[in-house]
């Protein structure tokens, strides 16, 4: 039998969460104050995902960067692989919010979007 301890993330409350486990298998779930709170410990549990969020390299811009993020969650284990491909993405000005940056990032099948307005240089 092992025990997780676990804050969810869902909204400010920060429930302190427990999960019981037999091996890969839920036995209980608690501390959590609404459903949302018990459907993050599960998923954090069998399926850790967490969204990206960073700065996108671009040229001929007002600015040198663009603040972006992956559209949906991507699996824990794979940011770091997002982070390296996100790291190595250079786009041309301009940019505007909502753009996908980088389409499918590191074969997760998640883009990544701006999600600031980059001018042109004058």
């Amino acid at each position: 039998m092992e025990t997780r301890e676990l804050t969810c993330i869902n909204c400010p409350m920060g429930c302190l969460l427990t999960v019981e486990m037999d091996g890969d298998t839920i036995t209980d779930i608690s501390g959590y104050t609404c459903p949302r709170g018990k459907t993050y410990a599960e998923k954090e549990v069998k399926n850790p995902t967490r969204i990206v969020t960073s700065t996108v390299k671009v040229t001929e811009g007002e600015k040198e960067r663009v603040s972006c993020k992956t559209e949906h969650d991507i699996p824990k284990d794979r940011i770091f692989d997002v982070m390296e491909a996100i790291n190595a993405a250079c786009v041309e000005a301009p940019v505007v919010i909502g753009e996908v940056l980088i389409r499918d990032v590191a074969g997760t099948g998640v883009d990544v979007v701006a999600t600031a307005h980059v001018g042109r240089k004058h």
